[in-house]
């Protein structure tokens, strides 16, 4: 069982910066595919960005160039630092672990954590 916590969301105005962090209750290093998905109000729930344990990273394509996923494994925590912000960036950010990744697409793990609101308005 692993548990994930996210923190760091909030209110941004359009074109600012914020970076969430995800706490994992187990060590990361045994972890492969961590991610960042997102749920905007009457929208599916889509990924954001994944990160494999050699560090491999992929992205949606509406955040590249503009979100960086990262990990710290001696702190069990995985980032998403997100830049140049826009309002249909707005939605609750979930992070998720271990997802399963092939050439086409990424399915998400079985382990959610409960969310942080990012809310990008002026």
């Amino acid at each position: 069982q692993v548990q994930l916590v996210e923190s760091g969301g909030g209110l941004v105005q359009p074109g600012g910066s914020l970076r969430l962090s995800c706490a994992a209750s187990s060590n990361i290093l045994s972890i492969n595919n961590m991610g960042w998905y997102r749920q905007a109000p009457g929208k599916q729930r889509e990924l954001v960005a994944v990160i494999s344990i050699s560090g491999s990273t992929r992205y949606a394509d509406s955040v590249k160039g503009r979100f960086t996923i990262s990990r710290d494994n001696a702190k069990n925590t995985v980032y998403l630092q997100m830049n140049s912000l826009k309002p249909e960036d707005t939605a609750v950010y979930f992070c998720n672990a271990p997802g399963v990744t092939t050439p086409a697409t990424v399915y998400p793990g079985k382990y959610w954590g409960q969310g942080t609101q990012v809310t990008v308005s002026s």
